[in-house]
């Protein structure tokens, strides 16, 4: 059979846009059955499956038992998760900011940290209503506006995090995890002990613990976005690593692997990585 897969990217509405990036709609079809890495990131976790249910076989959290979701949300995390396809997957994924798990959700980041559940466990009625529309519907243009339409019934902007957490959230991010935890207690006017614990009760990890995530996201979108000409010590220095040594330790503790051995099994490609089409 033919390989094939279809990607397409939309970014929300401007109110839902403070809680999350964009949906990445993504359909892939004739490809070998295998397992994929999901991997650390600066987004929680946010898939609605159609079709068949995702097939978590490994969780972030060792202790966590393996289990399927249709609408599978998560925290973040600090280790892969390992999820098992039979060559077909297809479903929407939402790239929601830690910011957003308060607005949507009702709780901060830490309660979901490292672990994953059904939507419908988390928000009720809603989770199952956004699982079922999806089924329903054939165009991605219609897949996003049910997105849209179910995740504006959740937001609430009074439940965000407090406005210093928030600020230091998205600093963090914009400097490519390269920016100090004492330049980023100093911007929020918070001692560094106070604004690490505070960090901590919010996110679920610490603030060095969420630089690294967000420096090997960036690693790992170079890689991906290069892969005929970049070489893993260039990408490194790019992404604000010391050396290869460093970027590879990080790789080994954050994905469980090599670079080379990650980008050598990720044959299906990934919502996580793949460019997508703007629509």
């Amino acid at each position: 059979m033919e390989t094939r897969s279809e990607w397409l990217t939309r970014r929300p509405p401007l109110h839902l846009a403070p809680f999350v990036d964009r949906y990445t709609g993504y359909r892939l079809v004739g490809f070998p059955p295998g397992l994929h890495r999901g991997l650390p990131s600066r987004h929680l976790t946010f898939i609605v499956s159609i079709g068949p249910s995702i097939d978590v076989v490994q969780q972030s959290d060792p202790a966590q038992s393996p289990s399927r979701y249709g609408c599978v949300v998560g925290g973040l995390q600090a280790t892969p998760a390992l999820i098992a396809h039979d060559g077909h997957q297809e479903g929407v994924a939402v790239e929601l900011t830690p910011l957003g798990c308060r607005a949507l959700f009702g709780i901060p980041p830490r309660a979901l940290w490292s672990t994953s559940v059904e939507l419908a466990d988390v928000v009720g009625a809603a989770g199952r209503e956004l699982w079922e529309r999806l089924q329903g519907i054939d165009s991605w243009v219609g897949r996003f506006a049910a997105c849209d339409d179910v995740l504006t019934g959740l937001a609430d902007p009074n439940r965000e995090p407090h406005p210093q957490l928030g600020r230091a959230w998205t600093e963090l991010v914009r400097s490519g995890g390269t920016m100090p935890t004492s330049t980023l207690a100093a911007s929020v006017g918070w001692s560094r002990q106070h604004f690490a614990r505070r960090f901590v009760d919010e996110f679920g990890l610490g603030p060095k613990l969420a630089s690294r995530v967000v420096r090997f996201e960036r690693a790992r979108h170079l890689l991906t976005s290069a892969r005929s000409s970049a070489t893993i010590a260039s990408v490194a220095a790019r992404a604000g690593y010391y050396d290869q040594a460093h970027l590879a330790r990080d790789f080994a503790e954050l994905a469980g692997c090599t670079p080379g051995a990650w980008m050598a099994e990720e044959d299906v490609p990934s919502f996580q990585d793949e460019a997508a089409l703007l629509v």
